[in-house]
């Protein structure tokens, strides 16, 4: 039984193994495998989602799993039961726990101080760890190879973009580079955590707060929309600081080759352009597909572990 609440939890091996098992679960096969069989998933989610919570609770049901799906206001939190008791009695219940909290991680660490059940984090406010497994997964099926990939991203530094340093920095020979708005940058922590990560690897990340100078020959440009789920800005005239941040086709001037990825929902004409996301570049809806495959990894990992062999799809 293994949680996972960031990245951070994950060894090298582990990183890669689930998103190796997530290509191989989009690539077909295994289909007929369903190693939950017999076990319960509660899927809760107090935000809105329609790609996570789709792809895990899909995912799950492909894997054999039943499961028990929650909305923010069904459960006994609403009525002063406190976030502790309700973990305690969903572990007695559920093998497994996907949340979207999109606050503060450390209710889901309590929740998975036990041994009994799995707690996987659908998003927190500090960081979208199935996000960036899908993201890496998407890279993998597209190029065949994480190593050695320049991504850049642009647009504000949210949990979509922490999972994303936090997880392509293990990978050697990448290179990071991220444009966000003065003032909506990485995580302070993020970004000390992402530069040790770069550095023990082989990997370099940068960030700027300019749209100047931009890198050429990229092999992926990536944004997210700039209102982040279940949060709001406090400055009433931030998009007067994102508006020189989206992304439109003059990005590829320089990249022909490049693809675009999204993590979505989009808005298009804010972050990003109509022609660049329904473009020909564009794998964004291949990569809310994979998200699913990728979920399917992660609750394999939680509850059976990944047999690394030719069968399995292989690990690095």
């Amino acid at each position: 039984m293994r949680h996972l609440i960031s990245l951070d939890d994950l060894t090298d091996a582990d990183l890669r193994s689930i998103v190796a098992r997530g290509a191989a679960f989009a690539s077909g096969g295994p289909g007929a495998a369903r190693p939950l069989e017999g076990t319960v998933a509660g899927i809760y989610f107090r935000k809105t989602s329609t790609r996570t919570r789709t792809a895990f609770s899909s995912g799950a049901l492909r894997l054999g799993a039943q499961i028990i799906a929650y909305n923010a206001g069904d459960l006994q939190i609403n009525t002063g039961e406190s976030s502790q008791d309700t973990g305690r009695v969903f572990s007695r219940m559920l093998d497994t726990l996907v949340a979207r909290t999109a606050g503060d991680p450390a209710e889901l660490r309590a929740w998975a101080a036990q041994d009994r059940m799995s707690v996987v984090n659908a998003m927190s406010a500090d960081e979208h760890p199935t996000q960036g497994l899908t993201d890496l997964t998407t890279l993998l099926r597209h190029f065949g190879r994480i190593e050695g990939l320049r991504v850049l991203y642009v647009g504000e530094g949210n949990n979509t973009a922490a999972a994303l340093a936090l997880g392509l920095t293990r990978f050697p020979g990448t290179e990071l580079e991220l444009r966000t708005p003065q003032g909506y940058g990485l995580d302070e922590d993020v970004r000390v955590r992402a530069a040790a990560l770069a550095a023990a690897h082989g990997s370099v990340i940068s960030e700027r707060h300019d749209m100047t100078d931009l890198p050429a020959g990229v092999d992926a440009v990536y944004t997210s929309r700039w209102q982040t789920t279940g949060t709001s800005k406090p400055d009433p005239g931030w998009r007067r600081a994102f508006t020189p941040f989206q992304v439109t086709e003059a990005l590829w001037e320089t990249s022909p080759e490049a693809v675009f990825l999204h993590d979505l929902p989009a808005h298009r004409g804010e972050e990003v352009t109509a022609r660049v996301l329904d473009g020909p570049r564009s794998v964004a809806f291949e990569q809310a597909g994979n998200k699913m495959h990728s979920a399917m990894a992660v609750l394999e990992w939680c509850r059976v572990g990944i047999v690394a062999d030719a069968a399995a799809g292989g690990c690095w």
